[in-house]
């Protein structure tokens, strides 16, 4: 059942757990995602980015196979297809292909310009019947081997780009995408719990879900964190499963070269993966 971000999350945030988005990227994970929603009954959103829809065929080819599947499934639980650090022009490609909620990722602008393009992308998404995400403080992450903890945000710009009436809100608090280093120092809680003040208990995001202690998780959930990201988490399971069922000659076994048998110990994977982070996050039960 397709529907924006907006009552799953507002409801996560009251309740303090929170919804998973579990970042697609071809039929296996959508799949995979879906069906382990339903089976655990927990409200899901399906994370694309820009680079993970022009590998599966552009925007519309991903909504249409996502809708479809989760018609075809039988799927009853509540699902939102949202597009992850979308540039301008990606969120108004979005909006005409069908996406239920949409992300635009100002945070690499000048506050101001952030401002102004958020405010243009919130009445977009709302004449449309869609869910707006902001971002403040830019999410760190890893690049030709630099790692930077990633920008803690200023309270009082998530402050003002959440009057602006964003429907939840990205803030760096120390989080970054991909595998976390060894020195990596932590999320910091007392932006977090700032942030929260100020924004009068808006849902708010954490990027970069993968690797994070459980407890600290389960704290920023207490402090009113209503969605979490995950996708490396995914792509590293399905890529030790895939490795380990050519190393151990499944693909030279029978039809097991058939993609159907080759990529199925992944998605398996992905499976598990899900469910542990609906136990994680609390949403177990939730739809």
């Amino acid at each position: 059942m397709f529907v924006n971000a907006k009552e799953m999350l507002q409801k996560a945030a009251k309740e303090h757990y929170a919804v998973a988005q579990i970042n697609i990227n071809n039929l296996e994970w959508t799949k995979a995602a879906l069906t382990t929603a339903q089976e655990q009954k927990s409200p899901i959103i399906l994370g694309v980015t820009g680079g993970a829809a022009k590998y599966m065929g552009g925007f519309a080819t991903v909504v249409a196979m996502a809708k479809t599947m989760d018609k075809c499934l039988g799927i009853t639980v509540p699902v939102a297809i949202h597009l992850d650090h979308g540039s301008y022009d990606e969120c108004i490609a979005c909006v005409e292909a069908g996406f239920t909620s949409i992300m635009f990722d100002g945070s690499h602008f000048p506050f101001e310009e952030n401002v102004a393009k958020t405010k243009e992308m919130i009445a977009l998404a709302h004449k449309n019947g869609l869910t707006l995400e902001a971002e403040v403080g830019a999410i760190g992450g890893e690049e030709d081997g630099v790692v930077g903890n990633g920008d803690v945000a200023d309270p009082a710009e998530c402050k003002a780009i959440a009057d602006l009436g964003v429907d939840f809100l990205a803030a760096g608090i120390g989080n970054i995408h991909g595998v976390y280093p060894d020195n990596w120092t932590g999320l910091n809680f007392d932006v977090l719990t700032k942030v929260a003040e100020v924004t009068g208990g808006l849902p708010l995001v954490l990027h970069g879900g993968t690797g994070i202690p459980a407890e600290m998780i389960q704290k920023a959930i207490s402090l009113g964190v209503a969605k979490i990201n995950v996708n490396t988490e995914c792509q590293l399971a399905f890529a030790a499963a895939t490795r380990k069922y050519i190393e151990d000659g499944g693909d030279k076994k029978g039809k097991g070269f058939d993609p159907r048998k080759l990529l199925a110990p992944g998605a398996e994977a992905i499976k598990k993966v899900v469910k542990e982070k609906f136990e994680l996050f609390g949403s177990v039960g939730k739809a």
